[in-house]
């Protein structure tokens, strides 16, 4: 196959980080070709430097043979380079047809809505997708944004698309039915750059990879010539070598107690205990109301019935304050919107929650500092200094940094939503060592999570909920994914 995209030698660097050096690789025609690396190994980087965010310090990009500048995002467009980042980028209050044809919009004049939304409908049908095109963007299923932003990107004549971890808010069908997509793009001849840290998807799926790690290219090749634990030693930089699956034998008595907790339509007859130094491990497909039971616990949505126990003691959980001052604490799934305020520094991030829990009405930026630097030495948190916007930091980072507030608040139960969601499996580690240390330090840990391997890991019992309900409570030392995936689609 004959190259499409070339980088040699790409160096790039921000206030004396070198955030690339000597980057090299190529891309073919019709070639998906997966980038892999830990959080802050410059994929990102990479990523803009192909897509016109960041000009490169040194080397030069190639297209079709031929070198090219990209100093805007406007050059990558005019080169058929586009890029669906893992944050998407779509008018909520707009229709499918018109975010789909929003670069189309002519300056003056009248739009032909009828012929838009046709032409709208026969370009989706192409790519396999089905969707109303007259329904506002905000009343679309996570997964049915993601198809359309890569939609969006691929109406403008892509010849080289990006995926920033496309699949990392979906799970089950909504992952297969993209990865088809991806795999039909390829037929059509896209050259695609896949970026995940689901090595399962990387080796379903590409052709070629390269490997980042600190900015450097640690290895290439064929993914058919390599394996999952090659990969992940070329990531981390040393050997790789499997953890074995453990859990905190040593269990106190019941910290929290659920007992016939009901959201009316949404959760029914739930009723549950963790004990202190135990994980409880929830499992279950999308919409299964995984998610709508640890915001029922916080108190960010209201309970129509049920009863929630803290240490033998019954606690009204009104609203998310109620749930921090009687010690219970959530790490959401969208940490960026829900669980930390991007543009405030670390430093700011890890004090406030433990502020509210402690009713403190002043803030002392000297001791907020302090007692950052000690959480950055203690969770091994990878930052310029704690004065930083948290919001600059690898996705890894961020989730450590939401830990931290809820280390320093105090509390006795911690609710962990997709708690390694679109983090590296260096990172991943680490923040599993984490749970099993703050088990053994007696917390009660509830952990909701998308992939099986994780819960199984980590739990000492498994719920497993199906269309509101627990279905299933398994041992988490004899569980199997086979199990838990027949309780979850409401076998018995």
């Amino acid at each position: 196959m004959a190259t499409r995209l070339e980088m040699r030698g790409v160096s790039k660097h921000f206030l004396g980080v070198q955030a690339l050096r000597d980057v090299s690789f190529t891309l073919e025609a019709g070639q998906v070709l997966a980038l892999i690396g830990e959080n802050g190994a410059g994929k990102s980087t990479l990523i803009r430097a192909l897509s016109g965010a960041h000009l490169p310090d040194e080397g030069e990009i190639l297209m079709d043979g031929s070198p090219v500048k990209i100093a805007k995002p406007a050059d990558a467009e005019a080169l058929g380079i586009a890029t669906v980042y893992q944050e998407l980028n779509l008018f909520p209050d707009l229709t499918v047809v018109e975010n789909l044809v929003f670069n189309r919009y002519p300056g003056k004049g009248l739009i032909d809505w009828k012929k838009a939304r046709r032409e709208a409908r026969d370009f989706l049908h192409t790519l396999g997708l089905t969707v109303d095109v007259e329904r506002r963007v905000r009343e679309l299923s996570v997964a049915e944004k993601q198809m359309l932003e890569i939609a969006k990107a691929l109406e403008r004549n892509v010849r080289v698309l990006i995926l920033d971890e496309p699949t990392a808010v979906l799970g089950g069908e909504d992952v297969d039915q993209l990865l088809d997509l991806v795999r039909g793009l390829k037929e059509r001849g896209v050259s695609v750059i896949f970026v995940s840290h689901r090595l399962e998807e990387v080796f379903g799926l590409a052709d070629g990879y390269v490997v980042l790690k600190d900015g450097v290219v640690t290895g290439t090749g064929k993914i058919a010539e390599t394996n999952h634990d090659q990969l992940v030693s070329k990531m981390v930089g040393r050997e790789f070598v499997r953890g074995e699956r453990t859990v905190n034998a040593t269990l106190g008595e019941p910290v929290l107690e659920v007992e016939n907790l009901n959201r009316a339509g949404v959760l029914f007859d739930i009723s549950f205990s963790v004990r202190a130094g135990e994980v409880v491990g929830v499992a279950g497909l999308r919409g299964a109301g995984r998610t709508e039971l640890a915001r029922a616990i916080y108190g960010a949505d209201p309970i129509t019935s049920g009863t929630v126990r803290l240490k033998q003691k019954v606690v009204r959980v009104s609203g998310p304050l109620s749930a921090i001052q009687a010690g219970i604490g959530l790490v959401p799934e969208e940490r960026k919107t829900q669980g930390l305020f991007t543009a405030l520094s670390s430093a700011a991030n890890i004090s406030l929650v433990g502020m509210v829990k402690r009713k403190e009405k002043t803030m002392n930026p000297g001791n907020e500092v302090a007692k950052a630097r000690d959480y950055v030495r203690k969770l091994r948190i990878k930052m310029p200094s704690p004065t930083v916007p948290v919001g600059t930091l690898s996705g890894g980072n961020q989730q450590k940094v939401v830990l931290a507030k809820w280390l320093d608040a105090d509390v006795d139960v911690l609710i962990l939503d997709e708690p390694t969601r679109g983090i590296d499996i260096g990172a991943k580690q680490e923040i599993y060592q984490l749970i099993h240390d703050l088990c053994a330090q007696g917390l009660a840990i509830i952990v909701i999570s998308s992939e099986l391997p994780e819960v199984l890991a980590l739990s000492n019992r498994v719920l497993v909920m199906h269309q509101g309900r627990i279905a299933a409570e398994l041992d988490g030392s004899t569980a199997t994914e086979e199990e838990i995936m027949s309780h979850a689609v409401g076998g018995k």
